[in-house]
């Protein structure tokens, strides 16, 4: 057995766990048990509850050498998502690997937003029949979950990167989803095309410039700067979005937005500034952070 810690006086999963534990403590992990938990669970590919009844059991010499390689990586502070190839969002696994930013629980209000005000604004068969683009498709969490939810509608994604295009796809077609995907910088193919929808929603890149170099290692040496740096005050995209909406919504039209930190009301007033948008909502996340605006058009 190839390994580089020492385990020689480990024997039972308990042990692998203090041993696993200690070398994260190590590296400044913020919760070593639990992320050596997930570390040891995936080299057994084991549920918590099979886990936690085991503990006093034998680990196999090759889970040993797969947690062995796994934590070297997680001393390098490559995020857990990355390790395993996958995150959960909206009861759906994404399948997520350099290239794309890893989808946050945030993200699940954005969606649950766009279906909440969708079901508010229209009613009958003219529900069943709506355009959607989402701007900025990462690993396709917005539109391919959109997409299941709400089969019926016909919704088209754009991203610059085809490293996060490729990915998506991968995902929409694992997951059955109709998604029709293009490439090119945030809204341009749809106003070359002369394309107009019913719904806008994006969760474009919103920190900072000055503050991306602050992030912690985890995100700022592995996932993708160009889905992080919003320009000198994280608001570019949104100038830019806000600008297009009179060409780009219908009129009767939804748009949504994810944000971040004390950005929400600026983005309101660009939304305002567009002078298509009649009335705009804030809403909060878990954390009472104002995460998402929401614009409609009557």
């Amino acid at each position: 057995m190839q390994t580089q810690l020492d385990w020689s006086t480990v024997t039972t999963i308990r042990e692998a766990l203090t041993r696993a534990s200690s070398f994260l403590r190590e590296h400044g992990a913020n919760d070593p048990v639990f992320e050596a938990e997930l570390l040891i669970r995936h080299c057994l590919d084991w549920d918590r509850t099979r886990f936690l009844i085991a503990m006093m059991d034998p680990i196999p010499p090759e889970a040993i050498e797969k947690l062995d390689e796994l934590l070297l990586r997680r001393a390098q502070h490559e995020p857990l998502q990355y390790m395993f190839g996958s995150q959960e969002f909206f009861g759906r696994l994404f399948h997520v690997r350099p290239g794309v930013l890893i989808p946050r629980p945030e993200t699940e209000i954005l969606v649950e937003q766009v279906l909440l005000h969708a079901a508010k604004l229209w009613q009958g068969d003219e529900a069943d029949v709506l355009t959607v683009a989402d701007i900025g498709t990462g690993s396709g969490a917005i539109c391919i979950t959109l997409a299941c939810e709400r089969p019926s509608w016909k919704v088209t994604t754009v991203d610059l990167s085809l490293d996060a295009t490729v990915i998506a796809k991968e995902n929409a077609e694992r997951l059955g989803a109709a998604v029709r995907f293009l490439q090119g910088d945030l809204v341009q193919p749809l106003l070359t095309a002369g394309e107009q929808v019913d719904i806008l929603v994006s969760n474009p890149p919103y920190i900072p410039s000055a503050d991306v170099d602050e992030l912690d290692a985890e995100v700022l040496e592995h996932e993708p700067r160009l889905a992080l740096d919003g320009g000198t005050d994280g608001l570019d995209c949104y100038r830019r979005l806000c600008e297009a909406l009179p060409a780009l919504l219908k009129k009767k039209a939804l748009v949504a937005y994810e944000v971040g930190i004390h950005q929400a009301r600026d983005v309101e007033d660009l939304m305002k500034a567009s002078g298509v948008i009649d009335e705009v909502h804030v809403v909060p996340d878990l954390a009472g952070i104002e995460r998402v605006v929401i614009g409609v058009r009557r």
